[in-house]
């Protein structure tokens, strides 16, 4: 049965590993952040074809905190299968990532994931300046860690999640490619993201006007086509994801925001 680990990474990439060029580490950068602020909560119904699976919160602390001496943002995400799915697939799946408010980029990102049997406990702490992350897992009985050389800049699901958020699409246009560098599971990737209009959704929090976007995906066994999954950001300063949707070649997901809290800017609804 499909596992919730599957769907959570919907709420940020759903993408696949590939070798990304490495070279001669470079500054970190600055970036500005018109987007989210601490202490926002975005709420969201998983649903499988016509079953309510799973709830997920998106959120940041109320307060910063200090990871290498350095201001964070403290963003969660969280998710839980709920009904029939929870009796078949018991899930309790915990993403973290520690977010440098001056460059956007991670310091530090956590995973617990509990799904049936499967277990899986992972710090993972970036050394931006120097391009290198060392992870450790402790699911075993003896901690295991690892050292990676990755690109410049580089992102890891959570924190690419915000940093989408914070780009300018005023002057972007049906079929612009967004370009994501990151780090996941022992691996680096480069991920496009196709920038494909403006549409007006029905979402459980109401009618909200949204920018389209669609990860660009490889041939796989999971989702159908190349253009399967969808993602629907409100179209104003928040840049919140409202709506996701994927075909799979076993039923659809739609991943429906239900209730928000703590936004920085007002919300753009329809009516």
């Amino acid at each position: 049965m499909l596992r919730l680990r599957l769907l959570l990474p919907l709420l940020f990439f759903f993408c696949t590993a590939s070798t990304q060029s490495l070279g001669v580490a470079e500054p970190v950068r600055l970036w500005a952040n018109p987007s989210f602020k601490a202490g926002e909560t975005i709420r969201y119904k998983v649903h499988y074809g016509v079953i309510n699976a799973a709830e997920a919160v998106v959120e940041t602390s109320g307060s910063l905190e200090r990871v290498a001496d350095r201001p964070c943002y403290k963003a969660t995400v969280s998710g839980h299968t709920t009904g029939s799915f929870d009796f078949f697939l018991h899930v309790r799946d915990q993403w973290r990532a520690y977010i440098d408010t001056a460059s956007i980029l991670p310091l530090r990102s956590t995973r617990d994931i509990e799904e049936g049997s499967y277990r899986k406990k992972e710090v993972v702490e970036f050394d931006q300046a120097h391009d290198i992350v060392n992870v450790l897992q402790t699911q075993h009985k003896e901690p295991i860690h690892y050292t990676f050389k990755v690109p410049n800049n580089v992102q890891e699901l959570v924190s690419g999640f915000y940093y989408l958020r914070t780009l300018n699409y005023e002057h972007m246009k049906p079929g612009d490619i967004i370009r994501v560098g990151g780090f996941f599971d022992e691996s680096s990737f480069n991920m496009d993201v196709i920038f494909k209009g403006r549409e007006v959704v029905q979402t459980k929090a109401g009618v909200i006007h949204v920018l389209k976007l669609v990860p660009k995906m490889p041939t796989n066994k999971i989702f159908r086509g190349e253009e399967s999954i969808k993602v629907y950001l409100s179209d104003d300063r928040n840049k919140i994801p409202v709506l996701f949707q994927a075909e799979m070649f076993v039923g659809a997901i739609k991943i429906d925001m239900y209730k928000y809290d703590g936004l920085k800017s007002r919300l753009n609804m329809a009516q």
